[in-house]
């Protein structure tokens, strides 16, 4: 064990973090500018909000299975997400001083990926550049709980499609269906962060910080109860990766002890 925490931080899987957390900031919140911002043509296009959140969540969760997939996922493991991160460590699948290195990419990703959301100028401002933000009428609780709930269903997905060997090929498939049914019921309380990072990004180009620490908190009590709930499924799941699971190129992914 010492052998082991004696090693370098490999680098490589810390830059493909870091880029596919970017991505998935760019592409999924463009998608929210685009659908939801002032003066865009889906409100006359799609005019049902509920239905445009549905479509919002289906091609979120298509951008980051589309990160998983890609060569991008096959040298970072995919997590873009500091509570999935997180959960693989304490799972004991990711050792924790290389988790921490995986967060700070994830963080410099999300402030990366969101530069280039001022492009689209007062659409995106309109919108905070898809910040997440409590909703107007409920109180501080009911959004936390919001945050608890989703990542709650993200994690215990996760540990699903990940404990079992006949789901796990099937895992990037999971999170378009899933955003699409949270960000349809959630969205409107929480906006449906169920991930510090991707609060993170816009908030700090549109300076919305309104309830941040609930984007922190949330997700990681989601995580831990979800881990409380699967704890069985631990030792089923075998590398710290959402796909590509036989890819282990710098030998931090198959960490055995708990």
């Amino acid at each position: 064990m010492k052998r082991q925490n004696n090693r370098r931080i490999p680098r490589s899987p810390l830059v493909a973090e870091c880029l596919g957390t970017a991505l998935l900031l760019s592409i999924g919140l463009s998608l929210v500018i685009v659908m939801f911002g002032t003066g865009s043509p889906m409100a006359v296009l799609i005019p049902n909000e509920g239905t445009r959140r549905l479509i919002t969540g289906f091609l979120f969760g298509t951008t980051g299975a589309a990160i998983a997939l890609s060569s991008i996922g096959k040298e970072s493991g995919a997590h873009i997400n500091p509570v999935v991160t997180l959960g693989f460590c304490l799972m004991g699948k990711l050792d924790a001083r290389i988790g921490l290195f995986y967060v700070l990419a994830q963080m410099l990703g999300a402030m990366l990926g969101s530069l280039p959301l001022l492009a689209w100028g007062a659409m995106g401002q309109s919108v905070a550049f898809g910040a997440t933000l409590p909703g107007k009428g409920y109180t501080v609780q009911t959004v936390l709980m919001g945050e608890v709930v989703t990542t709650l269903a993200l994690i215990t997905g996760l540990c699903i499609f990940l404990g079992f060997r006949k789901l796990r090929p099937f895992t990037p498939a999971m999170f378009p269906f899933l955003y699409a049914v949270m960000v349809y019921a959630e969205a409107p309380i929480s906006g449906t962060s169920t991930n510090p990072a991707r609060s993170f990004g816009p908030a700090v180009i549109s300076g919305q910080w309104q309830g941040w620490w609930i984007y922190w908190l949330g997700p990681l009590l989601g995580t831990l109860i979800a881990l409380f709930i699967c704890n069985s499924l631990a030792d089923r799941i075998e590398v710290a990766k959402v796909y590509h699971f036989e890819s282990d190129r710098v030998g931090i992914f198959r960490r055995k002890h708990r």
